[in-house]
């Protein structure tokens, strides 16, 4: 299983806002601090807003900031909002799927067990889980105070 960048970057974005709870977060300063692009960065932060996980601030002295304490934010909450889909295989897509064996097959359980299983382990962890040994991720990320 695998994530797409969008949701890899959600989850950087909201940790990096847990560790600075105390003012306004830019979208530069997280891009800079992660060296990811910020064009898609901005896109994230976006979904993100949309979604209730972060308050944007538009104008001078804007940023973003968490929009609920990190112990209420379920990391499986996020990835399910982020992910487009859990297809990690063809017969996952009713649709699409030409699997000649799909009938039959008893990988798609497997997989479908895997996957949930996987799901409930995210869903089991919080945003604050992630920080909650903060001093190593503020000195890799350059965070003071």
């Amino acid at each position: 299983m695998r994530l797409t960048l969008h949701t890899d970057y959600a989850l950087r974005l909201l940790m990096h806002l847990a560790l600075a709870p105390e003012r306004l977060v830019t979208i530069s300063e997280v891009a800079e601090a992660y060296a990811i692009s910020r064009n898609h960065l901005v896109k994230v932060a976006h979904e993100l807003g949309q979604e209730g996980f972060v308050e944007t601030l538009r104008g001078r002295g804007g940023g973003l900031r968490l929009a609920h304490s990190p112990d209420e934010i379920s990391i499986g909450h996020v990835v399910r909002v982020m992910e487009e889909d859990f297809r990690i295989v063809e017969c996952f897509d009713r649709a699409a799927n030409s699997c000649c064996i799909a009938p039959a097959c008893r990988l798609k359980h497997l997989l479908r067990e895997a996957l949930e299983a996987w799901v409930a382990i995210l869903d089991g962890a919080t945003l604050a889980d992630l920080v909650a040994r903060p001093a190593p991720l503020r000195r890799l990320l350059a965070l003071t105070g």
